[in-house]
């Protein structure tokens, strides 16, 4: 019986000096980056952010009923303009910061488009994968006049519609760009990310066949080696879903999202 408890406290030291050797050794390599890669960035969750953000319905949300779910007054900050309602936080370490923001008409009274952006650039320790990574989803209604232009072929009319979104993610931004350090961050990383896959696009236009498809089209980009976009088309509402850096490793299918209309 002693025998018997002396080779569990023995295999339960063991342990424990193994844990903090891999610690110690973190502490050597990263120092304070590698303590805080591995502590909890804390609330609010990514799946909160999303939940939260999931409530804004195209076609049927007022802008009473965005401003009673868009904000968490907690952790973010409400900005607002005569067509954007916007929502912004991030972490107290800084590492993680986002962005929703819903965007309207003149003359409709319901939601037209919404956006989704969390970026996450905690250091590199370790034994770890590079952290750095960003998500950006948005559901837009297109209008009539896109949607029923001649374009050459199928190609063409992806591209088109993708330089058309981006045209109109800057208008909705700039609307309130000024009242937030977080929207130019923002702004900035998501108009890296479609400007790398236009330019994709442009010196190879059949890679546009790729939007479309599970997987998307991949693409290189500046900031976080990696990137992959998807983007599909139901009736009038254009779905996008871009992902950066290493969230492509861990996830390579664009999936976890729902737009507000399913």
């Amino acid at each position: 019986m002693k025998s018997r408890k002396i080779e569990i406290c023995f295999s339960t030291s063991f342990k424990i000096l193994l844990l903090s050797a891999v610690v110690f050794s973190y502490w050597l390599m990263g120092g304070c980056a590698a303590i805080e890669f591995l502590t909890p960035s804390g609330a609010p969750s990514r799946e909160q952010l999303i939940e939260n953000y999931n409530k804004v319905e195209l076609g049927r949300s007022s802008a009473s009923d965005v401003l009673s779910v868009i904000n968490l007054p907690k952790y973010e900050l409400l900005s607002q303009s005569q067509k954007v309602i916007a929502s912004a936080g991030k972490k107290k370490k800084g590492y993680a910061q986002w962005l929703k923001l819903v965007a309207f008409d003149e003359n409709a009274a319901a939601a037209r488009r919404k956006y989704f952006f969390i970026v996450d650039e905690r250091p590199k320790a370790l034994f770890a994968e590079p952290w750095a990574r960003a998500e950006f989803y948005s559901d837009i209604i297109l209008e009539k006049e896109v949607l029923d232009k001649p374009y050459a072929n199928e190609n063409s009319s992806r591209i088109a519609i993708l330089k058309h979104f981006l045209t109109t993610f800057h208008k909705d931004i700039d609307e309130v760009t000024s009242d937030n350090e977080l929207f130019p961050t923002c702004r900035g990383l998501v108009n890296q990310g479609l400007n790398a896959a236009l330019q994709k696009l442009k010196a190879s236009p059949a890679e546009a066949a790729k939007l479309d498809k599970r997987n998307g089209l991949e693409f290189e980009h500046i900031s976080f080696d990696k990137g992959r976009i998807r983007m599909t088309i139901d009736r009038d509402i254009l779905t996008l879903e871009m992902k950066l850096g290493s969230v492509l490793k861990k996830r390579l299918e664009l999936t976890g999202y729902k737009s507000g209309k399913d």
